[in-house]
C-alpha cells in the first residue's frame, strides 16, 4: 500500500461527499490519513471473514462485491460505481465481512481507516448524517434486487441486469453499447442464473434484435423493449 500525496483540491475531488462537510481543522486530519491503492484486474480486494479496517471510495475503475453460495456458485450482489464508498457497513455492525470485493478491471481505490471516519463522525452530525443517508439508500438498493433476482423470471432478471449496468456505468460514445464489458459468467453471477441459461437468453435477445452481441461488448438495440422485458418479469 503505498501512500500518495494529493494536493486539497485533488483530496476534494476524490472523496467529495466526505470532504465537504469538513471544517478546516478535520480536512488536514483526514489528508493526513488516507492512502491511495491499485489494483489488478480480477484481484481480491477484501474477503469474506475478513475484519473491515477502512472506508473505502472508488476513484477509478469498477468493482464487484460479491459472495460464494452453496455449490461453488457466486453471486454478485452490486457493483461499485466511481466515487462511491463501500466496505464499511460491517464496521458500523461490529461484525466481519459477509461478502468480498473484486476488480473488475484495473482500479484505484482510496482507503481512509475506519478509526478516522468515527473520530470524523463524532465531531460533526453533518458527516453522521451522510452515512445514514447512504446506508438507507444501500439497504433500499438491497431490498429493490432481492425481489428482483427471486420473482423475475431469467429473461427478466437478465434485461433487468443490463438496464441496471446502464444505469450504472452509462454508455459508450455510440450510446449503445455498455460502459463495461463482463463476462458471461459475471452476466450469470448478477443475475442469479447458471452461466449458459445467460448464453441461452442473451443470444435469444440478439435474434430478436433487443441487443447486439460482440464478445463482451454488448449494444442495446431496442431498449424500450428491454426495460419492458425487465419491468414484466
Amino acid at each position: 500500500m503505498v501512500k500518495k500525496e494529493l494536493t486539497k483540491s485533488e483530496i476534494a475531488e476524490s472523496i467529495p461527499d466526505l470532504w465537504q462537510p469538513l471544517t478546516d481543522t478535520q480536512r488536514e486530519y483526514l489528508a493526513q490519513n488516507f492512502t491511495i491503492q491499485k489494483f489488478k484486474k480480477k484481484e481480491i480486494i477484501y474477503c469474506e471473514g475478513e475484519t473491515p479496517k477502512y472506508l473505502m471510495c472508488l476513484l477509478s475503475g469498477k468493482v464487484k462485491i460479491y459472495k460464494d453460495g452453496a455449490g461453488g456458485r457466486t453471486q454478485i450482489i452490486r457493483v461499485i460505481n466511481n466515487k462511491e464508498y463501500f466496505a464499511y457497513r460491517a464496521y458500523f455492525a461490529e461484525e466481519n465481512f459477509v461478502t468480498a470485493a473484486a476488480a473488475f478491471e484495473p482500479c484505484t481505490i482510496c482507503l481512509i481507516p475506519m478509526s478516522i471516519i468515527v473520530s470524523l463522525i463524532q465531531e460533526n452530525a453533518e458527516l453522521s448524517m451522510f452515512f445514514i443517508r447512504q446506508l438507507s439508500k444501500d439497504l433500499g438498493i438491497a431490498d429493490e434486487r432481492t425481489v428482483n433476482l427471486t420473482q423475475k423470471h431469467m429473461r427478466g432478471r437478465l434485461a433487468e441486469t443490463l438496464i441496471f449496468l446502464e444505469d450504472t456505468y452509462g454508455l459508450e460514445e455510440d450510446h449503445c453499447t455498455l460502459s463495461i464489458y463482463l463476462s458471461r459468467e459475471d452476466l450469470a453471477n448478477l443475475s442469479n442464473m447458471t452461466t449458459s441459461n445467460a448464453i441461452r437468453i442473451l443470444s435469444n435477445f440478439a435474434a430478436e434484435r433487443i441487443i447486439i452481441v460482440d464478445g463482451k461488448k454488448i449494444k442495446l438495440i431496442d431498449e424500450e423493449r428491454l426495460r419492458k422485458i425487465s419491468k414484466i418479469g
